[in-house]
Order: C-alpha cells, then structure tokens, then sequence
C-alpha cells in the first residue's frame, strides 16, 4: 500500500541527493563564492575564540589602565583626562583600577592627561565602549580589538590566497591566525597594538592588488606597443635572461617561460594569457617606457591605511618607508615582465617621485586628522604651550602647530629614553622566539569554580600570558631562513622578499632601542608575516610533491598546531585552572 502511494513520487533522500549536487555544482562553478565562504568560515571560528568570554577577567589588564580609561574619557570630553590612583571609600583608599573594573568609571579629574601615543587606537576603543554598553561593561573594553583580531583573519587568507593562488595554504594561514596566543590575547584586551596589525596587513593586501593591477594594465599596453610599426626591440642582456636562455636550451621550458614564481596572484592566469597573446620574445625587451602605473585607488587606499596605524603608535611609519620600497620594486619589476627595456629607470624616476607625491601627504593628513580632538578641545595637553612660551620652539610655525610639534618632542624624548625596570621586559632580537612572553594577568582565585574543581586541593588561579603558539613561532622563524635560503639559490621569488618587507617594516628597526624597556607582545605586528613565511616554505613543498603527500604533510603541520593551541587557551583568556595545569604551560623559566 505504501509503495503504491508514493508511486511516481521522488523519493526525499533522492531529492536531498539530487539538491546536493546541484548545489555542489553551483559551487564548483563559482570558486570565489567558495572562496569566500571558506574565508568566512575561518574568520567565525577566530571570532569565536575571541569573543567567547570576552569580559574576563573584570579586572584592568596591564596597560588598559592607560588605553581603556584614555578612550572612556575621550568618549566623554573629546580628550584624555587623568585620573586620581587611589579612591576613598568608607575611609579606606582603593586602587582607582579596582573601583573602575567594578563600574566606578566616572572618577576622572579635570586635568588633560599626558598621553605619549597618538589617539587612533584609542579612538577605536572608544568606539566598542560607545556600541556596547560603556565602560561600565568589561565586554565594551575589549570589543574592538576582538573586532579587529577577526578582521586580521579575513584579510590573512586574501593575502595568503593573492600570493599563493591556493586555498588550503591561504586557509592555512588564517587559521594560524585564528590560533596563535599573542593574537589570542591582543584580540582579548583592550591594548593598541592589534590595530597596528590589522591596518598595516589591510595596507599589505592593497598593495598586492595595486601590482595585479599594475600587471594587467603593463600587459595590455606592451601588446599595444609592441604592434606598432615603429616599435623597436633591443637584446636582453639581464642575468636572469641569460639564466633563463642556458635553462632553454638545456630543455626546461618551464623556467625559460617565467617558472612557478609567475603563477603566483590572482591575475596569474589573464597576464600569463595577454603575455602569450602579445608574443613577447624573451630574449628582447621593448624600447620604450610603457604607461604610468604609479597611482591606483590601491595605493591611495594603502597610505590611508598605514597612516592610520602610525596614528595608533608612531612605529607604523617603518612599515610606511618598507612597503613603499617595496611596492616602487614591484612595479619596476612587473615593467621588465611585460617587457619594456627602461623598467628600472623608469620605475625609479617616474613611478617612485610620483608615488611618494600622494602616498606621502594622504599618510601624513590621515596622521594628522587622528589629532583634531586635540587641536579642537583648548585645555587638551600642552594646547598652549606656543602662548605660554613665546620665542621657543619653531617659531615661523603657528602657535597651534608650535605646540603640536613640542608635544611631540616630548614624546619622542620619552619613547627614546625609556629604560624603565619592568620583570616583562624582553629584547627585541628575542621576539620571533616568544622567549620573554608578557604576563598581563595572574590572580589566584577563592573556591575552586571552573577547572578548579578538578584538582579541590590545589591552588585556583586564572591568566592571561601573550604568549605564542611555540610551534607557530619557532616554525615561523626558521622558515624565514629557509625562505631565504630558497631565494638566493632560485636567484629570487618576489614573494619571499615581499614576505620580508613585513619583517623590515615591523621587527627590524626595534634593532636600535635593544635597551629600551619593550615587550614581546609588540611582536603582533609581525604575526601575519610569520605565518606568511610558513606559507611560502609550506608552497614550495606543495609544488614539488603529489597531492597525496601534500594533504598528509599539510595534516602533520596543523594537527600539532591546533593541540598545542588548545593545550595553551585556558592560560590566554584567564580560565579558572588549578595551579599546576598553569605551572606546566611554563615550559622555561623565562616564561614565568
């Protein structure tokens, strides 16, 4: 009876089954919907990981004493107020810290405050306190740098996926980020580096669209040009044409052809393809310039970018000065791609002065216009010093700019000067090492509530340690050799020295102040290009291997990665353990 009933009927698994494949096949047809929904899908499961728990501890972490109470009163007067260090109540003193975290947030003093960063970072707290509930909420504190944190995931896959062109080493990467300690607990409190991160990565990304731009547009000008009567070539006497002429004529074709280092972006495919179509002769260059390629939305985009990370702390300016370079190399280098013979002269008397005259006033006005609270609010600090001290300073300068300029004086005579004692300090060269973490939290707990409860006779403490994930780190840095060991001997792949524009930019000035009290969390701001040399190593393995072998080394890589991130996590959101489950994440006595 029943079979006669559904007679002529589809079955519902049949149908299920048949809807899955239609959906699979709308997928495979629309791999950037695919992409994207990967991406996303990553970036939910670092949200999660940071918004999860986000207001614990309720307890001021290390600097949001400075940040968090600057952005509540800027949110509330337009500028920084200074606060009393102790609060009487029923005439006892306690710690203004204490009475904040437990919603007394309304105790500032009428004094500006002396503030020695510049105000973006902490504007955009001020923003998570506006959206969710003020500072009266521990939520609030750190919401924008949960934010943040999840942004950074997305744009690490972009980026990994430009360079790469492949989506199990792009997802990879975000869910490096996703696991990583330090971005863990910079995502987790309400301090300013991640910020710096998250622009400056931004900034990267637009940067390699502005070279896939600048690719395309070379390309589709060189078949153009090399179609007119009066064109003329000339021999290419590079080294890396005669290189590539010896591989030739010894039978690899591949190399002869521009090699695994052209497939690299997401316009890999369509310039490969106008190359073929523009018949370009390797051996011969193109006597002319080609067109200009120095200005795209990308850049502009890009200064903005990174002004604004020097508007959350000043070291944003390297990054400024390494992805400049970088970014004038790249376009000089794409010129002798497509085959014009004045690249390099081209790219760096043309491309570059132009360059530098948008990228350099959009960053420094977008630096500027973090400031206008201060120019707007007469009793912020040292408004008028020029009044106040007539004859001193730069005195062609308006009074307004004289004191603008003064107050940073001071601020970089504390930045320079800083040699404070602090049981957290840790030298700079020891950062991509994690051999000095910073312990932004430790407190020993009354009961046993949590995972406490495992261990009822032992001591309960919750941390926060910014500390990361070892084997991302350590892994990370000795792929950073390994990437230039593979360069040198490859005679160069762009992607690894654009790996390294991340270094220059975000480790390697620090080189100066190795006896400036500095902590390892400053590493952040490094993160994304130690994952990226993970990436690279990790595709160059990919290439020279079967997919078989690819997904099982792949699989070995992050399994260890995730477990030791699990093993990590209580300790970087401040989970109730007992204190030997804290004691043995100490792995060194330089971690305690």
């Amino acid at each position: 009876m029943l079979s006669s009933v559904n007679s002529g009927r589809t079955h519902p698994s049949a149908s299920v089954g048949g809807a899955l494949l239609r959906l699979r096949a709308r997928l495979a047809a629309a791999p950037r919907l695919v992409s994207w929904l990967l991406t996303v899908l990553v970036a939910f499961f670092g949200g999660l990981l940071r918004f999860i728990r986000l207001g614990e501890p309720r307890a001021v972490v290390f600097d949001e004493t400075y940040y968090v109470k600057d952005a509540w009163t800027m949110l509330l007067t337009g500028e920084p107020r200074n606060w009393p260090e102790f609060l009487t109540r029923r005439g006892l003193d306690f710690p203004v810290d204490t009475l904040f975290a437990q919603g007394d947030t309304n105790r500032w003093l009428s004094s500006a405050e002396y503030v020695v960063h510049p105000p973006v970072g902490k504007w955009c707290i001020a923003l998570g306190l506006k959206l969710f509930g003020g500072a009266g909420n521990t939520f609030a504190w750190r919401a924008s740098t949960a934010i943040a944190g999840t942004i950074a995931i997305i744009i690490m896959i972009r980026v990994a996926l430009r360079l790469f062109n492949n989506m199990s080493i792009a997802l990879s990467a975000g869910l490096l980020m996703s696991v990583d300690g330090v971005g863990i607990t910079l995502s987790r409190t309400g301090l300013l580096d991640i910020f710096i991160m998250v622009f400056v990565l931004g900034a990267f990304d637009l940067l390699l669209m502005h070279r896939d731009w600048a690719r395309v547009k070379l390309r589709a000008h060189y078949a153009v040009d090399a179609a007119r009567r009066d064109a003329h070539w000339v021999p290419d006497t590079s080294r890396r044409a005669r290189r590539a002429q010896r591989k030739a004529a010894a039978g690899d074709s591949g190399v002869a052809g521009g090699g695994a280092n052209d497939t690299a972006g997401t316009a890999g495919a369509a310039v490969s393809s106008s190359a073929n179509t523009a018949g370009r002769n390797q051996s011969m260059l193109l006597d002319a310039r080609g067109p200009v390629i120095a200005f795209s939305w990308y850049r502009a985009a890009a200064a903005i970018l990174i002004g604004l990370a020097t508007g959350v702390k000043w070291s944003g300016i390297y990054f400024m000065a390494a992805f400049c370079v970088i970014s004038v190399i790249w376009d000089a280098w794409e010129r002798y791609r497509a085959g014009y013979r004045s690249w390099l002269s081209t790219g760096l008397l043309c491309d570059a002065p132009l360059t530098a005259l948008y990228m350099l006033p959009l960053w420094a006005g977008t630096y500027l216009a973090g400031w206008i609270g201060w120019f707007i609010h007469p009793d912020s600090y040292m408004h008028d010093w020029a009044r106040n001290n007539p004859g001193q300073g730069i005195t062609w300068l308006p009074e307004g700019l004289r004191s603008f300029v003064e107050y940073h004086v001071e601020m970089w005579q504390f930045h320079t000067t800083l040699d404070t004692p602090h049981d957290y300090k840790a030298n700079p060269l020891t950062w991509p090492l994690q051999v000095r973490p910073t312990s932004f939290y430790w407190q020993e707990l009354d009961g046993h509530p949590g995972l406490c409860s495992l261990a009822p006779h032992s001591k309960c403490v919750a941390a926060v340690t910014s500390l990361g994930n070892p084997l991302i780190w350590w892994l990370g840095s000795l792929c950073v050799i390994i990437g230039i060991i593979i360069a040198i001997v490859k005679h160069g792949d762009w992607r690894i020295w654009a790996v390294l524009a991340g270094f220059i930019g975000g480790w390697l000035p620090w080189a100066q102040y190795l006896h400036r009290t500095t902590f390892t969390f400053y590493s952040i701001v490094i993160l994304p290009w130690i994952i990226l040399a993970i990436c690279y190593v990790g595709d160059h393995v990919r290439r020279r291997v079967s997919a078989g072998t690819w997904r099982i080394t792949l699989a070995a890589t992050l399994l260890p990665i995730l477990l030791v991130s699990v093993f990590f996590y209580p300790i970087w959101t401040a989970m109730p353990v007992p204190y030997e489950f804290w004691l043995s994440h100490m792995w060194f006595k330089s971690w305690i």
